[in-house]
């Protein structure tokens, strides 16, 4: 079959006439031709293409071609090149072929043809090529049947799974993460192999491993890679505390939910809402510390009494194993895992300003947010309770933002300040000043204080007595 008239991006005509030029046969391979035959479009899109030859050679040649508007860049450890234009990014490598080391996933590479290529891709529907010279233009070349895969939705390795897997273990994580994303399932020679395979990860870099993790992540329907990793033993290699989640006990009549597929159903309902991978974070380990809270109570069942705050307190070590940042991002995470109950506690409760001035005041500019998750929180099966739940967050959302529009409490800094208060008892920075400011960030919070400066100033006036301080006439 040709391809040729899907082939209209002008680029792929440069690079017919380089090639033919330095009579290199050339072909566009990997996932723009399985996205080309899947008709996926992708916003941006990397495209890559294998000559007979030298693939540094070819790129500077469409280099030329194209002009000053593209950039050209050499990568002389890896062989290859890359070249930028038009805000897509096009890789060009020589045909070669690999051969590994048991402790290594670096090959030691050979130029090679391109069968060779070929055998050393992941999966077969990434190994297909299409031809680019004027000869053959067009020519979908597929030796595996990748197009019957891509067709029946199965993820198959080109050579033996065993080889595959162990020569490059991300390729299970690469497994899972184009199962998740395209919907598609692992063939079962493929699936056995990674389960017998799985410690092979060990020499995988934590990064390579987080970077497919969060592409899994980032998916339509994210626990179907999570169960897939863990029901492989993949999961356990890498995140072992979340694999803890998992399981049910039992102790006469009364026994709790699986948390781990608790968790796997928050996720899932927060992704239909989000594409936010830290709000998708805060998903998976809203109940992380459940296991290490997990209590039995005589005539009343199981607790996990302050599960949420040990688990704020986990979220930096998990993104200091995992290599995800160590900045805002983790802080987000952590303040929305701390703070996961709150809403769900005023729900049950009688809604009172004051608390909802608090949750205004901790959550601050994330309170839509973790309103989200705990709208994804309630997975319960008992659709007169998940009704209730939600009818009673539209009111916590009401009350929300009256008392926001009313007393400006997000983000909100006391209207007295540090400064002010030294000034006005003539005192040096000390323990009385966070006294005071707290006492007065209270009283707002409490209501007992408008969020006025003037009324600020004759409460911490009042309650300077207390520490023996009078104001500076």
């Amino acid at each position: 079959m040709n391809y040729s008239s899907e082939l209209n991006n002008p680029i792929f005509k440069t690079i017919q006439l380089a090639s033919d030029e330095l009579n290199y046969p050339t072909y566009v391979v990997g996932g723009w031709v399985r996205d080309l035959l899947l008709d996926r479009r992708q916003e941006k899109t990397d495209i890559d293409f294998v000559c007979i030859g030298s693939g540094i050679k070819l790129a500077e040649k469409v280099s030329s071609l194209l002009g000053n508007k593209a950039t050209f860049k050499v990568f002389k450890n890896f062989g290859t090149a890359m070249i930028h234009y038009k805000g897509e990014d096009y890789e060009f490598v020589g045909a070669r072929k690999e051969s590994y080391r048991s402790d290594s996933r670096k090959p030691i590479v050979e130029d090679g043809t391109l069968e060779d290529d070929q055998n050393r891709r992941d999966f077969t529907i990434n190994a297909m090529a299409i031809q680019l010279n004027a000869n053959s233009y067009g020519t979908l070349i597929d030796p595996f049947n990748g197009k019957e895969d891509l067709k029946n939705k199965i993820i198959r390795t080109p050579l033996n799974p065993d080889i595959t897997y162990s020569d490059d273990p991300l390729r299970m994580m690469r497994a899972v993460r184009f199962a998740t994303q395209l919907d598609f399932s692992i063939e079962e020679q493929s699936l056995k192999s990674i389960t017998d395979n799985t410690e092979r990860l060990s020499i995988i870099s934590q990064e390579r491993i987080t970077e497919e993790l969060n592409k899994i992540i980032l998916s339509t329907t994210p626990s179907k890679g999570f169960k897939l990793l863990f029901n492989t033993q993949l999961l356990h290699q890498f995140f072992p505390l979340m694999c803890k989640l998992q399981g049910v006990e039992l102790i006469g009549k009364y026994g709790h939910k699986d948390n781990f597929y608790h968790t796997l159903e928050v996720l899932d309902n927060i992704s239909k809402n989000t594409n936010n991978l830290w709000l998708r974070w805060a998903a998976i380990l809203h109940d992380i510390a459940k296991p290490q809270t997990k209590k039995y109570e005589e005539g009343h069942g199981w607790t996990f009494h302050a599960h949420e705050f040990f688990g704020g307190k986990l979220v930096p070590k998990i993104f200091r194993e995992l290599k995800l940042p160590l900045n805002e991002k983790m802080k987000y995470v952590q303040k929305l895992v701390t703070l996961h109950l709150r809403p769900i506690i005023l729900a049950k409760d009688i809604v009172t300003d004051s608390a909802i001035r608090r949750l205004l005041f901790d959550a601050a500019d994330d309170i839509d947010d973790l309103m989200t998750l705990c709208d994804a929180d309630i997975t319960s099966k008992n659709e007169k309770k998940v009704k209730k739940y939600l009818k009673n967050f539209q009111l916590v959302r009401r009350k929300l933002k009256e008392v926001e529009e009313k007393d400006h409490i997000r983000n909100f800094q006391p209207p007295v300040d540090g400064k002010e208060i030294m000034d006005l008892f003539s005192i040096k920075a000390g323990r009385e000043i966070g006294i005071l400011k707290n006492a007065i960030k209270d009283a707002i919070l409490d209501g007992t204080v408008k969020n006025d400066k003037e009324e600020a100033l004759v409460f911490i006036i009042k309650k300077a007595k207390e520490l023996n301080l009078q104001p500076v006439k």
